[in-house]
């Protein structure tokens, strides 16, 4: 039996685990916004364990949607 991969739709985000406001409380930790954490993590992601990465993604996009 194959597995098939399920389609992300629009209700991608329905389904995805969302702590809120962990990323503002890790910029506030440095002193910074949100906005200037975003813009330092997405320079260097190397610098950055992968879910902060992907949480500056996440921030890009929403604020993109807004």
């Amino acid at each position: 039996m194959v597995k098939r991969k399920k389609k992300r739709g629009q209700r991608w985000i329905q389904d995805a685990n969302l702590v809120t406001g962990s990323f503002s409380r890790k910029a506030a930790k440095r002193e910074q916004t949100p906005a200037e954490f975003q813009r330092v993590v997405l320079a260097n992601p190397s610098n950055y364990d992968t879910k902060t990465v992907k949480q500056a993604n996440l921030r890009k996009t929403f604020v993109t949607m807004a």
